[in-house]
């Protein structure tokens, strides 16, 4: 077997791996990352948040109502009890009923703004609890599917890992070193198959001469003139 052929199928091992490799440390991030569910959980917070200063409001509101009609109440059964006979205090006592009623439109007016903010509030709290029920589901049917995968591709890198020892024995170490070498500057691509004539790495049209000389037998490897990768005629 030649040296580039040695080592052609060392690079397709080791593109394969690049690719498990990345792919694994892909569904590693994805599975640690729920971003996605610490953004539901966040706006759940909030709008318990914005539900209580709601709840707040309206209890403060319900209580004011209630206070201004037990005045009206005490006012008015004072003014009827028969205990008041001066004309000008029955006056003032009507006049401070009748304000006391009018103020009371007013705090039952505010009381039902604060009751439709309520209703508003609630509503958003529990569409945000929906979310979170959907994002929870989707986080989980996609932990599944990821964990599937990282399963297959775990075994599958244990695999390559297998029948890469076996195809870098017979290799020169001095070979291997250049490979290493080329694998490390050049992406991870140190060995380019000659496709039409061309590199198939960068794609310069190779001369017949440098043909003929990435067909020889006699050499070990030969580089292509422009990007400096080992060619491989098959």
């Amino acid at each position: 077997m030649s040296a580039s052929l040695g080592l052609y199928r060392l690079q397709l091992l080791d593109s394969r791996m690049d690719e498990v490799r990345a792919r694994l440390e892909e569904i590693r991030q994805k599975l640690e990352n729920d971003a996605e569910v610490n953004q539901a959980k966040k706006r759940v917070a909030e709008t318990v948040s914005i539900l209580k200063l709601a709840q707040f409001a309206l209890k403060q509101t319900e209580e004011e109502v209630d206070r201004q009609k037990l005045k009206i109440e005490q006012s008015e059964a004072n003014l009827y009890s028969g205990n008041v006979k001066n004309p000008k205090e029955l006056q003032d006592q009507q006049n401070e009923i009748a304000a006391l009623k009018r103020h009371l439109i007013t705090l039952e007016d505010r009381q039902l703004d604060a009751m439709l903010e309520d209703e508003k509030s609630q509503q958003a709290h529990q569409a945000a609890l929906d979310n979170l029920e959907q994002v929870n589901s989707r986080f989980a049917d996609q932990n599944q599917s990821l964990t599937s995968e990282q399963a297959i591709l775990k075994k599958e890198f244990e695999r390559l890992e297998t029948e890469r020892q076996a195809a870098v024995s017979p290799l020169d170490t001095n070979l291997l070193a250049v490979y290493d070498q080329l694998r490390k500057h050049k992406r991870g691509l140190a060995i380019a198959s000659v496709s039409d004539g061309a590199c198939a790495a960068c794609g310069t049209t190779l001369t017949p001469a440098q043909m003929q000389s990435a067909r020889s037998t006699s050499l070990d490897y030969n580089y292509c003139p422009t990007c400096g990768r080992i060619l491989f005629v098959n």
